[in-house]
């Protein structure tokens, strides 16, 4: 019974990694690229670098969709979106600090720090 579980738990694994390339990614990284393109937050850069990596994992999703398990170099590119979290993230802090009682601070309790 162990045995069994354990190897359904390994195949849902798979499962849902190729429902992430095919689905969840696209899904997320679409609004989220519109929403960046048309706001001031963040470099619109990152905004068309979402719209590209959407294409990407809609690709990944599509040529590794017969194959029973994601290849790692799939599962290593899809580590990309950490970059891209890391970069919104940077490019956020550097706009406020370099923007202090700018239109992010406005209105909200950093004005008065």
């Amino acid at each position: 019974m162990r045995r069994v579980t354990l190897w359904c738990g390994y195949e849902l694994i798979g499962a849902v990694q190729q429902l992430y390339f095919i689905v969840a990614a696209r899904a997320f990284f679409i609004p989220l690229g519109i929403v960046v393109l048309g706001s001031d937050p963040l470099p619109r850069l990152l905004g068309y670098l979402a719209v590209l990596l959407r294409a990407a994992f809609a690709i990944a999703g599509v040529l590794t969709l017969l194959s029973l398990e994601v290849p790692p170099a799939v599962q290593l590119a899809a580590s990309v979106q950490v970059v891209w979290w890391l970069a919104a993230a940077l490019a956020l802090m550097v706009r406020t600090v370099q923007a202090p009682g700018g239109p992010l601070c406005q209105g909200t309790h950093l004005d008065h720090v």
